[in-house]
């Protein structure tokens, strides 16, 4: 499933207090330039992937000279301690409920169309909770731009410790006309020291092609459309005749141990890794001559990589150098294994890829996928290499996925928008959301839908290129039908921009299935075939 949870932004419901928070600071919003006021000047050059815009250790006496806040109350460089000067924010009980904030700008010229890597040391002393989660210690990105003002830092920061480390990543818009870091406290009161700042570039938006290349696009088959479900790890042969005799021709097979996010692979090590994985290969060859005969072409889908993910759902590929070289081994053997099996379709290299805030200098996403594709690819020339964009393979992240120059691969989004729709009921969010309607202040129907997918499509015009959605799907209480309406919708759209698909999910959890009605509470199958049943047979069945 997509969940977009990493980057934590500051809820819309949060932007009345943001503002609150710059009035209370006194600090005067710098005006975006005139139009045509630079004309005469060349634009800055984008910084590039690794560079540090912006470093601060707070020893020198002046080191907040160019930093804006309010009034000095509450704001010091001290000596910390640890035997360092650091810079010290403060707020007594009695302004709880205000903020005291210190900012300085950054170089946003040279920042537009990145992603930021923001690192900082922080000790706390009874910071009190907060109120809302996006309260409290604040180290935080606040940029403007078109589409308004963006907040993005870590959250429920607060309490006492010592030499925390906050790191996250935030995203300078393309049209961004201003950018700040903001440090300090809102609406809480206590102490906190910050040491150490460093903001990085993590990454660029892609390069657009001039000249997109043409011919004819891989697919890895030669059918017209391949069209079926994700497929739950209980399924055997009569599910799968089932599923075929609905008209599907592609099943994604999730290798999945245990939940999503998290699972035992979080905590197990390599050979436990490798027992569980054989066990789940075993499985697939047993039914892999039952996908053959029915005519079913499967992705295999690594949905659980070595080393499984950290709390914050990052996949510890990212930050374990041992799980990252076993997850190329993984996929040399897996490779090994397939390549002579006909019904095999592709290889999905990882289910929604996380990168961590702080990458500790192992090879990111890109890098690993261009390494494990190369290898891959030497051992099978012929089935697909299914790439998704991190994080979390969502459309709006292929903007920062440059395309790897391997042969054979096809991109992969998972499409959930707007989530507040299709997970409603999911994790304790909010139900009765409607579709189409109105969703967080935006009217979403059929061509909201399509300006989401815009991404994808731009993707697959410059790139010439073929998309796959690896996964898409409504919860079935969605009231009055939305799901079903939903998904005809997505459907239509992926069916017109000529992309295989497959729903999430058959036979897996009875909140995605289409085999049960809308009462969240009747855990058994319908009676009768659902709409939204109706509706995946009916384009099952195309050719």
């Amino acid at each position: 499933m997509n969940t977009p949870w990493l980057l934590r932004l500051v809820p819309p419901a949060a932007a009345a207090a943001i503002a609150a928070l710059v009035i209370l600071c006194g600090v005067t919003v710098l005006p975006a330039p005139a139009p045509g006021a630079t004309e005469a000047e060349p634009p800055a050059a984008r910084a590039a992937v690794g560079e540090v815009v912006f470093r601060a250790d707070f020893t020198a006496a002046d080191a907040v000279r160019d930093w804006q806040w309010s009034d000095r109350r509450g704001v010091a460089l001290v000596r910390h301690s640890s035997g360092r000067q650091m810079l010290l924010i403060e707020q007594a009980a009695e302004n709880a409920s205000g903020s005291n904030v210190i900012r300085h700008r950054l170089p946003v010229e040279r920042l537009r169309g990145t992603k930021i890597r923001v690192r900082c040391r922080a000790w706390a002393e009874a910071v009190s909770k907060p109120p809302k989660p996006w309260n409290g210690v604040k180290c935080m990105i606040h940029t403007n731009g078109s589409a308004g003002p963006r907040w993005t830092q870590e959250h429920n920061v607060w309490g006492d410790f010592a030499d925390r480390r906050l790191a996250f990543v935030a995203e300078v818009p393309q049209d961004a006309t201003e950018a700040y870091l903001v440090l300090g406290l809102e609406a809480v009161s206590g102490k906190v020291w910050f040491d150490d700042i460093v903001i990085q570039v993590a990454a660029v938006q892609r390069r657009r092609p001039a000249h997109p290349p043409t011919g004819p696009v891989f697919k890895g088959h030669n059918m017209p459309r391949l069209r079926g479900a994700m497929i739950g790890t209980k399924v055997d042969t009569q599910d799968l005749e089932v599923l075929a005799g609905w008209g599907a021709n592609h099943v994604r097979w999730q290798l999945i141990w245990g939940g999503f996010p998290h699972g035992p692979a979080d905590k197990a090590d390599v050979n436990s890794y490798d027992a569980w994985l054989e066990t789940e290969l075993q499985r697939l060859d047993r039914l892999l001559p039952v996908c053959q005969r029915l005519g079913i072409h499967v992705a295999i889908d690594l949905h659980t990589p070595p080393g499984g993910r950290a709390p914050d759902k990052h996949c510890r590929i990212f930050s374990d150098r041992a799980m990252q070289e076993h997850f190329v081994v993984v996929w040399r053997r897996i490779a090994e294994r397939y390549k002579n099996k006909p019904a095999v379709w592709g290889y999905d290299l990882v289910n929604e890829p996380v990168e961590p805030a702080e990458p500790g200098g192992l090879l990111d996403w890109r890098s690993l996928a261009i390494k494990t594709a190369k290898e891959i690819r030497h051992i099978d020339p012929h089935r697909a290499i299914i790439i998704e964009p991190a994080p979390w393979g969502s459309i709006a992240a292929l903007e920062w996925l440059e395309p790897i120059d391997v042969p054979g691969v096809v991109y992969s989004v998972h499409m959930y928008e707007p989530f507040a729709f299709t997970h409603q009921g999911v994790r304790d969010m909010p139900i009765g959301v409607r579709y189409p309607g109105t969703i967080g202040g935006t009217y979403w129907d059929k061509e909201q839908l399509r300006k989401v997918l815009q991404p994808a499509v731009e993707y697959q015009k410059d790139y010439n290129v073929h998309i796959y959605i690896g996964e898409f799907s409504a919860i079935r209480w969605a009231p009055d039908n939305s799901a079903e309406r939903y998904l005809r919708d997505c459907i239509e759209l992926f069916e017109q921009y000529g992309w295989d698909w497959a729903y999430h999910a058959f036979r897996e959890w009875d909140g995605w299935s289409v085999e049960h009605g809308p009462d969240r509470n009747d855990r058994k199958p319908a009676a009768q075939p659902t709409g939204r049943q109706l509706l995946l047979q009916e384009w099952f069945r195309k050719r």
